[in-house]
């Protein structure tokens, strides 16, 4: 659109291989010899806790980092990262709520990966049982080096849970959902928005085993077409076609990278005339009631300098064998 506040925005983009130490070396390199103005939207929950210290010592914004981890929302001890994703504890209650209201009496069974991003969604979601926690039948984890969950999702339909809440990115979550039906379990199943994308997710797991799986949301689900006519929608599309053709505009990967941009673009342009890393920052951590145009109604952005965790209000959707189906009230996280 010719610039923000008559600026044009140069983005540099380095690969880490999703590997730490190459994090850490790209990091390096933008911040050193680049003498980039910030990091946005970098991927990943240990990638980015590999350089959390160094652009806080350095007083560089990382931004709208793309993991959901409690650890982004620190700003007493961590003030120049902010989170872009929605908080991982927060969504874990979510599901910890719907269930408290559709099933109260649950024998439910977890799993999780073994990290920091595992820790915080069972956190969540242990924290919104509560006392309901004691329904908790079976809990298992596993490591991202592992080849399969298969033997975890034995053990946890033995355990005779009738919920299940699976917490994996979506090479795993593709193993589970097949592996749950395969072995012919029927649980109320929870799968976490990480593992919901329909293309890297569902369609290897087989579309016609993920009928039923439930997940929350914060953003329009492009494959619906309750929105086909929605501005918002319309206007997205109508950029994939024109910028973005070989990708797929159904991919909610897509979805997500086109809001953090408009996110980004807010804030910059809240930012004014005064690029310093310090206004930059203040713009990131005072938005109140901001409404993205892919965002679920209901739902905005609130970001304070107490608290950085940017969503606090959720949507839940069901997959029916096609698409995902939004059903019931926005979720307000308690």
């Amino acid at each position: 659109q010719g610039g923000i506040n008559g600026r044009k925005v140069n983005l540099i983009s380095l690969d880490d291989g999703y590997s730490p130490p190459k994090t850490v070396e790209q990091h390096r390199k933008l911040v050193e010899e680049e003498e980039v103005l910030a990091l946005v939207n970098t991927i990943g929950t240990p990638t980015n806790s590999a350089v959390h210290k160094y652009l806080n010592q350095k007083k560089v914004p990382q931004l709208l980092v793309s993991s959901g981890a409690a650890k982004w929302n620190d700003p007493k001890n961590f003030p120049w990262t902010t989170p872009g994703v929605w908080s991982y504890p927060y969504e874990g209650r979510v599901y910890a709520q719907h269930i408290l209201k559709t099933n109260p009496n649950a024998r439910i069974a977890i799993l999780s990966q073994n990290d920091d991003a595992g820790r915080d969604y069972v956190g969540g979601f242990k924290a919104g049982l509560g006392a309901a926690a004691k329904n908790i039948v079976k809990e298992l984890t596993y490591e991202f080096t592992d080849p399969t969950v298969d033997s975890q999702i034995i053990e946890l339909k033995s355990s005779g849970a009738d919920t299940l809440f699976l917490m994996t990115p979506p090479k795993f979550a593709a193993q589970a959902i097949r592996k749950v039906a395969e072995v012919g379990w029927k649980p109320a199943f929870y799968i976490s928005s990480v593992a919901a994308s329909r293309a890297q997710t569902l369609a290897p797991a087989g579309l016609q085993n993920a009928v039923g799986l439930m997940t929350a949301t914060v953003l329009k689900e492009a494959s619906d077409p309750s929105w086909e006519n929605d501005p918002g929608m319309l206007e997205y599309k109508k950029f994939m076609k024109e910028w973005y053709k070989d990708g797929d505009p159904m991919n909610s990967g897509n979805v997500f990278g086109y809001t953090i941009a408009q996110f980004t673009a807010h804030i910059l342009k809240s930012a004014g005339d005064d690029l310093s890393r310090e206004n930059l920052l203040k713009a990131a951590t005072n938005i109140q009631g901001l409404s993205l145009p892919l965002l679920l109604p209901g739902v905005t952005v609130n970001v304070s300098p107490t608290n950085y965790s940017t969503y606090d209000t959720f949507r839940m959707q069901r997959f029916d064998g096609d698409r995902w189906v939004l059903f019931g009230d926005p979720i307000a996280v308690k």
